[in-house]
């Protein structure tokens, strides 16, 4: 796989993530509440497996806008560690200069 295609793939998840957060969280509260009864935490619990794995916040990846790389991830920029300092090498960066001591 490429990076592109990931890329894609992690913004379809962002898509599914934010599609119905606040059913997902108060199943979550329902199911981690110790007084909810049994039978209401099981529904909530069968509810919840009805998500598509996609749907879950934990598979997000911060990733690089450019090459979809998703470790040493600058998270002003949305590049990573590799792309940033290409671009700011080539000046394509405003306001960052090499720094040299």
């Amino acid at each position: 796989m490429d990076g592109n295609s990931r890329i894609v793939r992690n913004d379809r998840r962002r898509l599914m993530v934010a599609a119905d957060p606040d059913r997902r969280s108060t199943l979550q509260v329902l199911i981690a509440a110790p007084g909810t009864a049994p039978a209401t935490s099981a529904a909530a619990r069968v509810a919840q497996q009805r998500f598509s794995p996609d749907a879950s916040p934990a598979r997000l990846r911060n990733r690089d806008a450019s090459d979809g790389r998703p470790r040493g991830h600058l998270h002003r920029l949305a590049l990573s560690r590799i792309t940033f300092r290409g671009t700011a090498h080539r000046g394509e960066l405003p306001g960052v200069r090499k720094c040299s001591w």
